[in-house]
């Protein structure tokens, strides 16, 4: 049986609003507020939600990209949100990250192999030799090729550019890997090809992955889990085939119905969600889904719901549930 890798209890970003000459602090950006969820080793779990709902700055403040507001982060029973720069670097070797443009975190100015091969000199692993056949070996498990190593980011596709991304991300064999939003920049064509290939690396290497998104087609195609993120709170999580069948939060409703079905005989009644996203900075009393929901009640403008177990293991934060 897996165990839990990752367990995260009540994290929370937020970035300061400032304002005049002073830059006084006004107001907080709430992008992550009061998250709790967990990873299993092994396991894949989806994270979507509409574009600005936080889950970058989740996935970011998850590694230590970001330094959490409150909240913990444990990593095989250890507090990450303790640790001093010595152990976020021997982090860095169990816990790494896909970013969406590849082309940021790749610099112009070094040949593939030396920006892969760059993670390995960092942790002191391996001598040249043996660096350069690592890399030379993982490039071709992405599908690339040998001479790959000594070309430029601006010589390669954007599908290239993310293949290289992902062998950077696995060259020092972590159990962890955040993928933000791995294939929304890449072509139609390609996004399948990537998505295998993320999905094959799993198994191979035997990662847990946190996969973000906005796209319910392409996590349901990767996750074991879901959670569904709604203005910087965690409203719905669940397996798979729980959420899919039967989405038990209305947010959950309104992202399925937008999915395209491949049966053209059969229909799916849309959703679709009146105004719009409340600010980050002003989030709406009570439940924060109040003021676009076709279901709401009187107590959803006074109370925030509670993210509540409910049967087969799910959790839902909704008074409908409550």
């Amino acid at each position: 049986m897996n165990r839990r890798l990752v367990e995260v209890e009540n994290l929370k970003k937020y970035y300061p609003v400032t304002a005049g000459l002073l830059s006084r602090h006004v107001a907080d950006v709430r992008a992550v507020d009061g998250v709790s969820f967990n990873i299993m080793e092994k396991e894949t779990l989806g994270l979507v939600g509409e574009s600005g709902c936080g889950k970058s700055s989740l996935g970011r403040a998850i590694l230590r990209l970001e330094e959490p507001t409150a909240g913990r982060v444990l990593y095989k029973g250890n507090d990450i949100t303790t640790w001093g720069r010595r152990q976020l670097k021997e982090l860095r070797k169990e816990a790494q990250m896909i970013f969406q443009d590849p082309q940021s975190s790749l610099d112009p100015k070094m040949t593939i192999g030396d920006s892969i091969g760059e993670v390995l000199l960092i942790h002191g692993i391996g001598t040249e030799q043996e660096r350069l056949e690592k890399v030379t070996e993982l490039l071709q498990r992405v599908g690339l090729e040998p001479e790959h190593t000594m070309r430029y980011p601006h010589e390669l596709s954007g599908g290239q550019k993310q293949r290289v991304g992902i062998a950077r991300a696995l060259v020092v064999n972590p159990k962890l890997v955040v993928a933000d939003e791995p294939v929304s920049a890449l072509d139609v064509s390609v996004q399948a090809q990537i998505l295998n290939l993320i999905m094959d690396l799993q198994h191979e290497f035997g990662l847990a992955y946190l996969f973000i998104t906005h796209d319910l087609a392409v996590i349901g195609h990767v996750s074991d889990r879901i959670a569904v993120m709604y203005l910087g709170q965690i409203i719905e999580l669940a397996n798979r085939k729980q959420l899919f069948s039967h989405p038990l939060h209305p947010y959950t409703e309104a992202l399925l119905s937008a999915v395209s079905v491949p049966d053209p005989h059969q229909k799916r009644k849309r959703t679709s969600l009146p105004g719009e996203v409340p600010s980050p900075v002003e989030p709406p009393p009570g439940c924060r889904f109040h003021t676009r929901c076709p279901k709401v009640m009187e107590i959803c403008r006074q109370e925030s719901p509670v993210l509540r177990p409910r049967t087969g293991g799910r959790l839902v934060s909704c008074h409908l549930y409550g």
